[in-house]
């Protein structure tokens, strides 16, 4: 079974990640996406919880996906769950750079863990958590952001 990790932090999941998503799970059975967490930052959006949450519920009748998150380094969590390859979404030249280097640095540690690049579909590739999180911060409508059937109102946001 071909097992690849889908990290990041989701914060929140958009309909970006779920094309990204989509179309890793032609090329493996089974995709992690691993919502990254670290104790050490005092951030987010949503809590950890609440962002397993809103994937689990977008993902909902998707076969092959499982949703977990993972502190620490994200090459030793594909390692633990047994991933061979770490997919990344891209969705500008800009990403393409930060990813890269990120996956050099990967491939110098765990040399048997491949990263793969997914460009999103281009009706996505405006999309960011970042955008996202500065609509929702100013009572905006996300919902053109976001997978069917996700009311962020539903989930529990981080204390400001």
């Amino acid at each position: 079974m071909r097992t690849a990790i889908f990290p990041g932090s989701f914060d929140p999941f958009t309909l970006g990640h779920l094309d990204v998503l989509r179309s890793a799970l032609q090329m493996f059975d089974k995709v992690i996406v691993a919502v990254g967490y670290n104790s050490a930052k005092n951030g987010g959006f949503f809590t950890p919880d609440a962002r397993v949450k809103i994937i689990k519920k977008a993902t909902e009748g998707l076969e092959g996906v499982e949703v977990h998150s993972y502190t620490g380094m994200t090459i030793e969590y594909a390692r633990k769950v047994g991933a061979s390859c770490i997919v990344r979404g891209l969705r500008t030249t800009t990403d393409f750079e930060l990813e890269s280097v990120i996956a050099q640095a990967n491939r110098k540690m765990a040399p048997e863990i491949q990263s793969i690049f997914i460009p999103s579909s281009l009706e996505y590739s405006f999309i960011s958590s970042t955008v996202v999180r500065d609509v929702l911060a100013n009572d905006g409508d996300a919902t053109y952001f976001l997978p069917d059937g996700i009311d962020i109102n539903d989930y529990e946001r981080q204390p400001r």
